[in-house]
């Protein structure tokens, strides 16, 4: 792929290094098609979205699939309103439940629902085919790791630099 394209001169990626342009627009075109096929697997397989996807998946990574509409908001890196009312329109579907926390009552929990683990259950394999299919197959071993270095590498700075604390990951 070639780095030599224009952008308008009043374009913030006018700013940008002909690599960085490069690099920039291939992650952009990347990841927001990415999203794209994701979500429309998952709402024609399972209707779901990829938001709540994202919400059942980020759940299971605490004992128990419970966790504060803070600490959710930090692991899928949410607002946390937006994680709060995706998470009530989530509960009307009784894919999670939301309580207070016996701890702290001014705490929202966010729990999943045994129907919410078999909606997850049953949406994990086509959403790994899928993932397989257009983010693995031609990657070899080599590549793949690379890929992971820089894209750990790269989360590392986000984290450092943004404004989120790290959420506590899973080993």
């Amino acid at each position: 792929m070639s780095s030599d394209f224009e952008v308008p001169p009043e374009s913030p990626f006018a700013l940008l290094s002909a690599q960085e342009k490069r690099a920039w627009f291939a992650y952009m075109k990347l990841q927001l098609r990415l999203r794209y096929e994701m979500n429309r697997q998952l709402q024609a397989d399972n209707a779901i979205s990829l938001a709540d996807f994202d919400v059942l998946v980020a759940l299971t990574s605490e004992a128990g699939g419970q966790m504060s509409v803070s600490a959710l908001s930090t692991r899928i890196g949410w607002e946390r309103s937006r994680t709060s009312h995706h998470a009530k329109r989530m509960a009307a579907r009784e894919l999670v439940e939301m309580s207070r926390s016996e701890q702290d009552r001014r705490v929202t929990e966010v729990s999943l629902t045994e129907h919410g683990w078999s909606t997850l259950r049953d949406a994990s394999p086509g959403h790994i085919g899928l993932v397989r299919s257009l983010f693995f197959e031609d990657l070899d071993t080599d590549e793949l790791d690379t890929l992971s270095n820089t894209i750990e590498k790269i989360y590392d700075t986000v984290i450092k630099n943004g404004t989120l604390p790290r959420p506590v990951d899973r080993p």
